[in-house]
């Protein structure tokens, strides 16, 4: 077992955002928003803000939690580029016979007519995140990526599986199979 004697990572904050960190709940706030985090299920490292930085450190760290070092710090970058630039994924709605309807009605986003079929799916929206649906192209928008990214995820995944069976992408010999489905063509920030 190979362990680390002493592992620190600093992230210096950008000059627009506001960093607070109390214990290991970690906020920032900048011009588009506040995004918050708890990283307290990390027991082996020490998180705080040392003036214009952030320091992740810790002592005599296994492999995993070495790993957790970069992982948060990536967290917090990811945070700091959210509140402020933001966070925006594009899809595609692609059919080829049947005319697949996309809505939003409060927290979910209704997807009808897939495949021809009378049943409606619903891909839960996470978090504070805004949804544009045009024609053929779904735009979501928000500060935190996680729930950008989770919310793009669950409006693919509900257009991916078919009841009990899942579809297959490959037809019957090697025919295209169906392609039906929203697909995520495009990341890029908000400003």
């Amino acid at each position: 077992m190979v362990v680390e004697v002493h592992v620190r990572e600093e992230i210096p904050i950008e000059r627009e955002v506001e960093v607070r960190v109390e214990g290991k709940k970690v906020t920032v706030k900048g011009p588009l928003g506040t995004v918050e985090k708890d990283f307290s299920h990390v027991k082996a490292l020490d998180l705080r803000k040392e003036g214009d930085k952030i320091v992740i450190e810790g002592y005599f760290l296994r492999k995993r939690e070495h790993a957790l070092v970069g992982t948060i710090a990536s967290h917090i970058r990811n945070m700091m580029i959210g509140v402020t630039r933001g966070f925006r994924y594009k899809m595609y709605i692609v059919y080829a016979h049947f005319p697949i309807s996309v809505k939003v009605e409060g927290d979910k986003v209704i997807i009808e007519n897939f495949l021809g079929s009378k049943d409606r799916r619903i891909a839960k929206i996470v978090g504070n995140v805004k949804i544009k649906v045009t024609r053929d192209e779904v735009v979501i928008e928000g500060i935190d990526i996680e729930a950008v990214a989770q919310t793009a995820a669950n409006i693919h995944l509900a257009t991916h599986l078919t009841g009990k069976r899942r579809l297959s992408p490959h037809g019957r010999a090697g025919g295209p199979g169906v392609l039906d489905g929203i697909y995520l063509y495009a990341k890029e920030h908000i400003k």
